[in-house]
């Protein structure tokens, strides 16, 4: 997702590939899934990096800005999904009301429906645009999603303590498109309550996958 991004900027780049996307190993289905990816964050950082997350990525480069501080120097985040942060906001209600769907369809095991009702609100374009192979790599990876929703909307991973999210100092950019679901102005509007030191940015005519669709507006935000 950020390789187009990556291709545009002048310096040194080091991106990976989620467990079970790509060329990385499978997930077991049983280890703390965001715990794993920032564990693996955390061994590709050089202490002081500037750290580049979109959507999942952008809540997996917080976490490691407050649980590896040595290793950061600035965060650029994308369209975090990070739902917890805006509970108190109004957005919040509607947020969990979109999901539903996605959420019956996973207990029942319909896991086409479940990527339907996923990728109609979050994707670049509606599940039905979408070739054959695209939608059976996401039904194949959609159990994923699921396994983030205990750190998203119930901070499992404690970013909101005090000595969470609010301790981060470094510069904060934050980054959305004009099209983006409302719940994404409700957590970029907490988590700058949060870090006071952050810059919202937001890019007309784009949706959560700013970072692929306008790299070039995400390059200028950023610089």
């Amino acid at each position: 997702m950020l390789l187009p991004l990556a291709e545009k900027l002048v310096h040194r780049c080091t991106l990976f590939d989620l467990p079970g996307h790509g060329r990385s190993a499978d997930w077991d289905g049983t280890t703390d899934y965001h715990a794993l990816t920032t564990g693996i964050a955390a061994g590709l950082a050089a202490p002081g990096s500037h750290l580049i997350g979109h959507s999942f990525g952008a809540t997996v480069a917080l976490r490691l800005a407050v649980e590896r501080p040595d290793l950061v120097s600035r965060l650029t985040l994308i369209e975090p999904v990070f739902f917890a942060a805006a509970r108190d906001e109004p957005e919040y209600a509607a947020h969990l009301a979109g999901f539903a769907p996605f959420f019956a369809a996973m207990a029942q095991g319909d896991l086409t429906g479940a990527s339907r009702a996923f990728t109609d609100v979050w994707g670049d374009s509606g599940w039905d645009s979408l070739s054959m192979s695209a939608q059976a790599g996401i039904a194949r990876r959609i159990h994923m999603i699921a396994a983030t929703a205990p750190v998203f909307d119930n901070d499992t991973a404690g970013l909101l303590h005090p000595s969470g999210i609010a301790a981060i100092k470094v510069p904060v950019t934050l980054i959305q498109g004009t099209q983006s679901p409302d719940i994404i102005g409700a957590v970029h509007r907490s988590l700058a309550r949060l870090m006071p030191q952050a810059r919202q940015i937001v890019v007309p005519g784009a949706g959560h996958m700013v970072a692929a669709t306008h790299a070039d507006d995400v390059v200028k935000a950023m610089a």
